[in-house]
């Protein structure tokens, strides 16, 4: 099973998911994917098994993952302040992946139903649902 986290700007947030993923299913290949260098090394410290950066790496790790986590601006053209470029998106949404993805408002998209929560609790609820996905 191989999941690939897509991160941006800080990579906290994937960092945060690498750091639950691995431990709540360990068993699982994480690999860490960030829009640029300062994510992917966030999530390799926190135990990604491997990491790249960049357009290219989102184009191809879309293209042979099983499950894709991330924040919601991933699947958005210009998403993330710009980090996600078109082809980055079209990468993410044509993907034949599951993806899980969390609700970030900052990224101007509003998901009708979705509860406001802190980061931390969905978080929580992605790895529960990355954790189903790989026990199907």
């Amino acid at each position: 099973m191989k999941v690939v986290v897509i991160d941006g700007q800080g990579g906290g947030m994937g960092r945060s998911l690498v750091e639950k993923l691995k431990t709540e299913i360990p068993g699982a290949k994480v690999i860490a994917v960030g829009t640029n260098s300062l994510a992917t090394s966030a999530m390799l410290k926190a135990g990604a098994d491997a990491g790249a950066t960049g357009e290219n790496a989102v184009i191809f790790n879309c293209s042979n993952a099983d499950i894709i986590a991330g924040p919601i601006g991933i699947l958005l053209a210009n998403g993330m302040l710009g980090e996600i470029s078109p082809k980055m998106a079209c990468a993410v949404s044509g993907s034949a992946a599951q993806k899980v993805l969390i609700p970030v408002s900052t990224c101007r998209v509003h998901i009708a139903g979705a509860e406001d929560k802190p980061m931390a609790k969905y978080i929580e609820q992605a790895v529960e649902t990355v954790k189903k996905l790989t026990s199907q």
